[in-house]
């Protein structure tokens, strides 16, 4: 099982968030990721994050990364969106 949990934060308060679980045994763990971001959109009506060089760093290292307004098209009303894989088999 592959869980994904999204949190979302403003003023150094978790205002949202939420686990995205994935099952599949097709997908690759990037494919994973991938549809758990576009998930994630659709529920919280966010347009798809643009992933910096510095946000790929991040993720490849700690498995977690935070996603502010310069990587987002369109204004945001919150701090940041965090990801942070926390189960895989």
């Amino acid at each position: 099982m592959f869980r994904l949990w999204a949190k979302i934060f403003k003023d150094n308060r978790m205002i949202k968030d939420m686990v995205v679980c994935n099952d599949s045994t097709e997908l690759r763990r990037t494919q994973k990721i991938f549809a758990a971001i576009d998930e994630i959109c659709r529920e919280y009506d966010l347009s798809k994050p643009i992933w910096l060089d510095s946000t790929i760093a991040d993720f490849k290292r700690h498995d977690k990364t935070r996603f502010v307004q310069d990587n987002f098209m369109e204004p945001i009303d919150f701090d940041y969106l965090e990801i942070h894989v926390i189960e895989e088999d």
